[in-house]
This record gives C-alpha cells, structure tokens and sequence, in this order.
C-alpha cells in the first residue's frame, strides 16, 4: 500500500512585529529554530528570549553553579548571533519542571511584560517523532506556553498581575512550536542557515561534552539535515518547520 504523500507546508504569518520565544534550555533554540529568528531580526521584527532554567544540569563534568554561568553566557552571545538582544531566564531548576499554576503564571507574566503578537516554544509531545523519549522540561513547559498564552489575556487569570503593573495581554494571535513531528508552516532557512550554524556554535562548551565530533561539523550537518528534511515539504529548498496553533 502505498504511503500519502506528506502535505506541503505553509509559509509562516508574517503580519507581526512582536515575537516572543519561551523554551526551557540554553539551546533548544538553536537546534533549529534560529535560521527563522535571523530571518525575521532581518526584517526589522523584534524577537525576545525568556528561559525557564539556566541548563545547569546539561553538562555532567560541571557542577552546577559554575555551568549555570557558563550557558548563561553561552546563550546571550547566541542570540546575539541572530539578533536577539534581550534574554530572560526565570530560574526554574534544570530537569524538574514542573507543569502547574506557578508556571502558567510565570509565563503569563512575560507575556504581559513583552506582549507578542507571535509565542515560540518547543515540541511538547511526549516524544521526538514517535522515535525518540522527550524530556520532561520540555514536556511541561510546552504545555504550559499554550496555556499561558490564553492566561495572558484573561483579567480574572492571575488577577495579581495586574498589581504588579502587568495588564492583561490578549494579543497573541498565535503559538508557533518548534521540532513538531506534526509541521504545518515553515519559514525559508536559507538566508539565516549560516547565523544559525554559529549561534549553536556559540554553546561550544556543551556540544564538546555531548558529542567527539568536530563542533562546526557536528552544528553544521545537523541543522542542514533537519533543514533539508522540512525543505522537502516547502519548496524543496531549506526550512524551518513550526507546528502552528492559532488563537482566535
């Protein structure tokens, strides 16, 4: 029997100004996602990062005040490689978040701060393409960004925020996810693949201890393959796919 043919994908919105990324890592938006992020920084858009941990638990040769800094600072020279200038991190303990109130608050709140009109996060489905175990981080904290976006909005939600002069937000028009198994929209790779290949070059020290591989060999390959296999779906060229949840 023959298998369907997978359906293209659609070109991302790009009627917004404001993006906001909420991820759980240093680097999670760097497998993949910041060929997009130079794209739009291209365009005049503005993008902001806010992470829920600072990645301590990441690299088990380092403990974990001292990697903490590390990837910290890993992190904002990232995203100053596509450029993002602001970068937030909310201190969550790496590997034991937790979905639950605190967090959608947490995140309601920097979606209040920042007010996007675009939300990005990480795929929360249990697993990686049905192959691959996800991890419980991000599990949680996806879940949570796609309530958060409504909490965001909603008066009666977290009515403290408002105390703490953050007004409700109902302007998130959508939730892109990123690395889904179930794509809808991509956004072309291309003219932001280079930035992107040294912005996950910039957390150098966590790729020397998660591979032997030559860093820029390693950066390279991966993100050209993951491009090449959403760019089979737009086009045929290179892209960034997102799993795309509109909010009415």
């Amino acid at each position: 029997m023959t298998e369907p043919a997978p359906t293209e994908l659609r070109p991302m919105p790009d009627d917004w100004r404001r993006a906001l990324a909420l991820v759980a890592h240093p680097d999670d938006l760097e497998y993949g996602c910041a060929a997009a992020v130079a794209a739009w920084t291209d365009g005049g858009r503005d993008v902001t990062y806010v992470l829920a941990t600072r990645g301590e638990a990441g690299i088990d040769t380092l403990e974990p005040a001292r990697c903490a800094a590390l990837r910290e600072r890993e992190q904002r020279a990232s995203a100053a490689v596509v450029g993002v200038s602001r970068v937030e991190f909310l201190d969550y303990p790496d590997g034991v978040i937790e979905y639950g109130v605190g967090l959608r608050r947490d995140l309601a709140a920097a979606i209040r701060r920042h007010r996007p009109e675009l939300v990005i996060t990480l795929n929360h489905r249990d697993t990686w393409g049905g192959v691959a175990w996800n991890t419980p981080d991000h599990v949680a904290l996806g879940r949570a960004v796609l309530d958060a976006a409504g909490d965001a909005g909603n008066r009666w939600i977290f009515p403290e925020l408002a105390g703490q002069g953050l007004e409700p937000w109902d302007g998130v028009r959508w939730v892109a996810v990123a690395g889904s198994s179930s794509p809808t929209h991509a956004v072309d790779a291309t003219p932001g693949m280079e930035r992107a290949v040294r912005s996950l070059l910039e957390h150098r020290t966590y790729i020397e201890a998660l591979t032997d591989e030559d860093p820029e060999t390693y950066a390279r390959g991966l993100l050209t393959s993951f491009a090449q296999q959403s760019g089979r779906r737009f086009g045929g060229g290179a892209a960034v796919s997102f799993e795309l949840f509109a909010r009415q």
